[in-house]
């Protein structure tokens, strides 16, 4: 499964409509990861590297866990989260999903070497 690539869609109008509580780089929607059109043009340079990375490990993430577990643990994860710390950001940068995307998005060997399941002990 290390091998398997997402595909990669460019389109703002899609990431706005979907941008409720602040705006979005990119998401991973199994088997698509749809990114901003301004990393369109971009070599492999820093940003859209550190975005293809963590958007990648979300879709390696789904593909662990058989895509419909993934949404359905995120949303779960998430709702918990923003009760706890009753904060809509915090909530979703300590969803352990999200935690393992961000930990990892600068190291672009990671996909390489990453176990699966990795996302599991970050939840607490």
């Amino acid at each position: 499964m290390k091998n398997w690539k997402p595909f990669i869609k460019y389109n703002n109008k899609f990431l706005d409509n979907i941008s409720w509580f602040f705006k979005v780089g990119g998401i991973s929607l199994f088997p698509i990861v749809v990114l901003r059109e301004r990393y369109k043009n971009q070599e492999l340079e820093y940003g859209l590297q550190r975005i293809v990375t963590h958007e990648t490990i979300h879709f390696q993430q789904q593909l662990e866990m058989l895509v419909i577990p993934f949404y359905i643990i995120y949303i779960l994860e998430y709702v918990i989260k923003a009760l706890y710390y009753f904060n809509i950001e915090k909530a979703y940068r300590n969803i352990s999903f999200e935690r393992e995307a961000y930990q990892y998005e600068l190291d672009k060997n990671y996909l390489e070497r990453r176990k699966r399941y990795n996302w599991v002990k970050l939840i607490f």
